[in-house]
């Protein structure tokens, strides 16, 4: 037996017969990079006081992973497919590797932002390679079943990056989870060339790299402009964003629209099949993401768990991805994708209707409901909408349909927190300054207050700590009178501190309660959206013969 897999999987006699552990390094590599996003959840908190980081640059240090993740993912996509899909997913590797050990070595927050940009480029090689290999590797009859582990792999991914973040927080600093990435990158370079057999599009024209180019710069755009916008004002730069945006989409469809070989091509959207998938998709973790940012802070800051309890208390979802993804494997053929995905987008929506009930009293339980409602949902509605993304596409561009879905996924998470992200900040901020109206709170610490939870529960604190110095104070006083005044004194300000505390707390769970009404209604509007653009039955596919459906493997590269 060769070391190193170097045959090409259509000449082999009958289906590679190591596809199963070759998707197990395919989810492996997929696991590492979604983590790095939700890890970073639960390691903020130490990193902004070690690096002392800002909230824009907070923001940056999460968000220079994503611009370069979602504008590359589609031109990487296609470079995969004309060159080497096992390449680009190897070279990914190494790459995000590398920004991992940048990250772990970092001691600046312009050396963290530049690390995790360059883990986003790794991440944009790697992402739409798994899925273009998954779909070369597996026979036609065995895809929907591959795709189903690998989007239960993402789910997992979601809620396992907190757990393994919080249990090395617990002995380490944030670095480590930088450093987590490396061997675990490396076993996935070893595995791939060893399990992996090599692909490559069997008949490629010449890229399209103007097309690449301009999608680069549309996404890229707008992915900022999602950013900087709600985050940090609506100024010249979010502006200016926007404008790029808007004017690079337009070329870029007209430059498709009329290119005899697109890097994509753009009428694939007048399908309802393909259209509806893609929507599906952006609105499910647009909901996903916006509802993770926001429950892993109420978890860590307004219930006190710290990052390993947060992580433990966030994995009923995994398991309910599981079971979803169980039942869609079982349903789908039974009874078409358009069904399964609306009910999982239903199941959605109800999930945060349920978080809607969230106030200053909810304990751990009452989000055990939404969150497995939640997995449920992502179980039943993405693996069917991958399936139906990929298979909208020839094999000799797999790795741009890889590149489609992942667009999808991570514009539609970007959004999430963007817009649900902006919605909880402005809503915890007027509840704040309503639950404070008529105190003796300065203007600028309630300023201080309303900038995010955490600063709030500071400002909290602090109030706390100046009682417990007059308390002190009122201890080694000079005289009876003294003491008097400082112990009243010092018992005013634990009264308000604890008045503040409560405050924070209950002016968090309310703007909980009313993003995730927002989130409801978005994405119950999009269910219906969805519902009506997925055809019934894809007659085309249940009319062809078995021996058409099956695609031409991939050659070797």
């Amino acid at each position: 037996m060769r070391l190193v897999m170097n045959e090409p999987v259509e000449r082999m006699e009958g289906p590679y017969r190591r596809r199963w552990w070759a998707l197990l390094v395919l989810c492996l590599s997929l696991l590492i990079i979604v983590m790095a996003n939700t890890a970073l959840t639960v390691a903020a908190p130490d990193m902004t006081r070690d690096l002392g980081l800002s909230s824009a640059d907070l923001q940056w240090v999460i968000d220079g992973y994503t611009v370069p993740y979602a504008a590359l993912m589609l031109l990487l996509g296609a470079i995969g497919d004309k060159y080497s899909r096992r390449g680009a997913l190897v070279l990914g590797l190494v790459v995000f590797g590398g920004g991992a050990i940048a990250g772990y070595l970092a001691d600046s927050s312009t050396a963290v932002i530049a690390a995790r940009a360059v883990m986003g480029v790794g991440a944009a090689l790697i992402m739409p390679a798994t899925l273009s290999l998954l779909a070369a590797t597996f026979p036609r009859a065995e895809r929907a079943k591959a795709i189903t582990l690998w989007t239960a792999t993402a789910g997992l991914a979601i809620a396992a990056g907190p757990v393994v973040a919080g249990a090395l927080l617990r002995d380490h600093g944030w670095s480590s989870t930088f450093l987590i990435n490396v061997p675990i990158a490396a076993v996935a370079i070893v595995a791939a060339l060893v399990l992996v057999p090599p692909s490559r599009a069997g008949h490629h024209d010449r890229i399209d790299y103007v097309g690449g180019l301009l999608s680069v710069i549309w996404t890229g755009a707008l992915v900022y402009m999602i950013i900087e916008g709600p985050h940090f004002g609506w100024g010249a730069k979010a502006v200016t964003a926007a404008v790029v945006a808007g004017v690079a989409l337009v070329a870029f469809v007209l430059w498709e629209l009329r290119h005899p070989r697109p890097i994509l091509d753009v009428r694939r959207f007048t399908e309802r099949r393909f259209a509806g998938s893609n929507l599906a998709v952006a609105l499910f973790f647009l909901a996903v993401f916006g509802a993770f940012y926001y429950l892993t802070q109420h978890l860590q800051f307004v219930l006190g768990y710290d990052a390993l309890d947060t992580g433990v208390r966030m994995l009923p979802l995994a398991g309910a991805v599981f079971v979803g993804s169980a039942l869609t494997g079982y349903l789908t053929p039974r009874v078409g994708m358009k069904w399964t995905v609306s009910a999982g987008m239903v199941g959605g929506t109800a999930a945060l209707a349920l978080l809607t009930r969230v106030d200053a009293g909810s304990s751990y339980g009452d989000f055990v409901a939404p969150l497995i409602i939640l997995g449920l949902a992502i179980g039943l509605a993405l693996s069917p909408c991958t399936d139906a993304i990929m298979g909208s596409f020839p094999e000799a561009e797999l790795g741009v349909g890889g590149a489609v879905n992942d667009t999808s996924l991570e514009l539609g998470g970007s959004l999430g927190i963007a817009i649900l992200g902006s919605l909880l900040a402005t809503s915890y901020s007027d509840h704040l300054a309503d639950a404070t109206k008529g105190g003796k709170l300065p203007a600028d610490a309630l300023a201080t207050a309303q900038d995010s939870v955490g600063a709030g529960y500071a400002v909290a604190q602090g109030i706390g700590d100046k009682a417990r110095a007059l308390a002190e104070q009122a201890a080694h006083a000079n005289s009876p009178e003294q003491a008097a005044q400082l112990k009243a004194q010092a018992q005013q300000l634990a009264e308000g501190a604890g008045r503040m505390s409560h405050a924070v707390g209950s002016s968090f769970a309310d703007a909980v309660a009313h993003t995730s009404l927002v989130g409801a209604v978005i994405l119950g509007v999009g269910t219906v959206l969805v519902a009506v653009l997925l055809p019934r039955r894809d007659k085309a596919q249940a009319e062809q013969p078995a021996e058409e459906k099956e695609p031409q493997l991939s050659q070797a590269g």
